[in-house]
């Protein structure tokens, strides 16, 4: 059998492939989870450690050093260390598997050339891995807010809908950096600069209100705008979901994963010969 004769671009066909192979997956996912700390004294404690060292420092920087509130938030002294971290997870969750794309096919040649594998599965995996520290840094978050501020408001239970985009925007970037990065080694440097320019041109540390209004239209080209906005209204301020605004962003984010996935398709043939 042809290792790359899956090569369909149908979003069903993928949707098959993943619950053929979906034992796989979760296997691949726990072992890259794992395979991250391997060696390590603290060992998966680390994914733990890690957001609970950041948003303590965030706090004592922002409401301590900085005395930093939030526009149009309230006067609570961790209320802005908490909105910060919120737009990050978001944005970490994005910036970890984008950064790591361009060497997925690279880093797991002995599946392109010596067995069968859906290759086109590899951006999910990643996928999964980055996700358990979102939800790892979720939970921390929780516990801050709970700590500082009370219970947060019902709305946060919209955030796994709000997600949804941002993770076909994911899975859309990953397919095409994979594919790219297969065949020019460079993506990876470039895309690691880009990242961190794109997180300073995304609202994280700041909401899009406080930019003059001429700056709005160069903010709402970013897909990134839309989903750390409607995370930190869910998360923070309690507001619901902005359905009709969501709709357009899902639409547009699955066409996105829909084109990431089919170049990706194909042009995978061509990799056995660049590895």
């Amino acid at each position: 059998m042809n290792p790359h004769a899956n090569r369909s671009v149908s979003p069903l066909a993928l949707w098959r492939c993943l619950m053929t192979n979906r034992g796989l997956v979760f296997g691949l996912t726990k072992r890259e989870i794992i395979g991250r700390y391997r060696g390590s004294v603290l060992g998966a404690f680390w994914s733990l450690f890690n957001p609970i060292l950041m948003l303590s420092v965030y706090t004592f920087v922002f409401s301590v050093v900085f005395k930093a509130r939030w526009v149009g938030g309230s006067d609570s002294k961790t209320e802005f260390a908490l909105v910060l971290f919120s737009g990050l997870m978001a944005f970490n969750l994005f910036a970890e598997c984008v950064n790591r794309a361009p060497s997925l096919i690279i880093e797991n040649a002995n599946y392109v050339k010596k067995i069968i594998f859906p290759l086109e599965l590899l951006p999910i995996i990643n996928l999964g891995a980055a996700a358990f520290h979102f939800l790892v840094s979720l939970l921390v978050w929780v516990v801050f807010f709970c700590i500082f501020l009370g219970t947060p408001s019902p709305n946060i239970f919209w955030l796994p809908i709000v997600l949804v985009p941002l993770v076909l925007i994911i899975l859309g970037c990953s397919w095409f950096l994979a594919s790219l990065g297969a065949f020019i080694r460079d993506i990876a440097h470039v895309i690691g600069t880009s990242t961190t320019i794109l997180l300073f041109l995304s609202p994280i540390f700041y909401p899009v209100d406080v930019l003059p209004s001429e700056y709005h239209v160069f903010m709402n080209l970013n897909p990134l705008t839309f989903v750390v906005e409607q995370v930190r209204g869910v998360m923070i301020f309690g507001r619901p979901l902005n359905c009709s605004a969501w709709l357009i962003q899902l639409s547009l984010s699955a066409l996105f994963a829909w084109l990431g996935f089919a170049w990706f398709q194909r042009t995978r043939k061509g990799f056995a010969d660049v590895l």
